[in-house]
């Protein structure tokens, strides 16, 4: 009996008659080989997924042993999926296990820059209703009467005060500040902002200015003016910041927009906050009732310190103008401090500074914080170096009874300036 199986014979179905086809009744092949390739007609459909003999019993189909593929006998071919699972091939996954996908990165890049501007978004929002709650609008302009005509550009009036509001015993003390009632005005500024560069001129305390007729901020009734004149403090000693706008708008004809106070203990809270302010002092100076004593060179000025140099008048010959030159110096320095990647980019660093700035700072009830912005980026710029700004002094004219007088002829060349958004040309004290 022989051992290879017995098949169809070559007259069944057409197979092949060489003697090793599936129908052959000639002994088994010596071993698995490799046929040559016998062509065949193409079948008219797919063969469908299951057991397939190689029998085509359709009219004029012959029979098909796989030989005449190439494929070698017993050897499952590699486009029949044959191989895969443990022990296979390696051309399929291993049994019971099914392929991982390849990653969607542009999926996951797309969800990761959602997240982020959320994130973005969501802390901007934020921060900026508690920013806006924290402002302290106190000021109403609308309480001052016969105001001139708004120019171009925006005016804003700064004003830093003695006021010791909070602070403790042990605080004014440290700060030099005396434990006097009420508040006065240390610093007074005017910042213009236009089109065409922005300038701050600083307002000398000592200047001499006339009281016009006014409305009380308080008891709204109205005091007539009698050509009373004073230093200029004096003014908001009296009535407080309306009347201060009021007395600065007669004497200047320039209409103020937005009014920001700032005291004490909220200026050497921001210093404080951000690390302190670098310096470089050309001279040395002591003032035992603002408490400096500074060297020459470059230092490093702790909130006390910032108080003490912004305050010191005694110490020089110029007094009150050299003073002013000295705080728009600081407050440039303060200004690129806080707008400085260290305090940006560092939220223990932003926040406190944000928190300390705007609790202690009173504005107008118009103030927006786009305007603060504004004008904190305006205060940036001008003695800093970094655009078009310019810082000068009111200009002044000599004096009477030890006020300065300011010198209208100027004066009034600069107001038309800032009215018409022209470049200030102007020059101060």
């Amino acid at each position: 009996m022989s051992d290879w199986p017995q098949g169809r014979s070559d007259r069944q179905g057409g197979g092949s008659r060489d003697g090793y086809g599936r129908g052959s009744a000639s002994a088994r092949p010596e071993g698995a080989r490799v046929m040559p390739h016998v062509q065949r007609p193409v079948p008219q459909q797919q063969p469908q997924p299951g057991y397939d003999d190689g029998y085509d019993p359709s009219p004029g189909q012959g029979y098909d042993s796989g030989y005449n593929t190439g494929q070698v006998y017993g050897q499952p071919s590699r486009a029949s999926g044959g191989g895969g699972g443990a022990g296979g091939d390696g051309y399929g996954p291993p049994a019971g296990r099914s392929a991982r996908p390849a990653p969607n990165w542009r999926k996951r890049i797309k969800w990761t820059a959602i997240t982020v501007v959320t994130v973005v978004v969501v802390t901007s929002v934020s921060t900026y209703f508690w920013a806006d709650s924290k402002l302290h609008r106190d000021v109403d302009l609308s309480k001052v009467i016969d105001r001139p005509e708004a120019g171009d550009g925006t005016n804003y009036l700064i004003v830093g005060t003695d006021s010791r509001e909070g602070m403790s015993d042990e605080q004014k003390k440290e700060l030099h500040t005396g434990s006097a009632e009420g508040k006065r005005t240390d610093t007074m500024m005017i910042l213009h902002v236009g089109g065409n560069g922005d300038t701050l001129v600083s307002l000398p305390r000592d200047s001499n200015v006339t009281i016009p007729s006014f409305k009380g901020a308080e008891s709204g009734k109205l005091y007539p003016g009698t050509g009373r004149q004073v230093k200029l403090n004096a003014a908001y000693a009296e009535d407080g910041p309306e009347l201060l706008v009021r007395t600065v708008e007669s004497n200047t004809g320039l209409h103020i927009d937005h009014y920001a106070e700032i005291g004490f203990g909220g200026f050497a809270s921001i210093v404080d906050a951000v690390g302190g302010v670098e310096m470089n002092l050309k001279d040395g100076f002591k003032d035992k009732w603002s408490g400096a004593d500074f060297k020459a060179g470059k230092q490093t000025l702790t909130g006390q310190q910032a108080l003490a140099f912004v305050r010191t008048r005694h110490a020089f010959a110029a007094s009150d103008l050299q003073r002013t030159k000295n705080q728009q110096a600081f407050l440039a320095a303060l200004a690129h401090k806080v707008a400085s990647p260290s305090t940006i980019m560092n939220p223990f660093k932003l926040y406190p500074t944000l928190g300390a700035g705007l609790d202690s700072l009173v504005v107008d009830k118009d103030m927006s914080l786009w305007n603060l912005a504004s004008m904190f980026m305006a205060m940036k710029s001008v003695s800093g170096g970094d655009g078009d700004g310019t810082s000068m002094n009111m200009p002044t004219n000599g004096s009477v009874g030890g006020n300065l007088l300011w010198d209208k002829a100027k004066v009034k060349q600069l107001v038309d300036q800032f009215n018409n958004d022209e470049k200030v040309t102007v020059t101060g004290s």
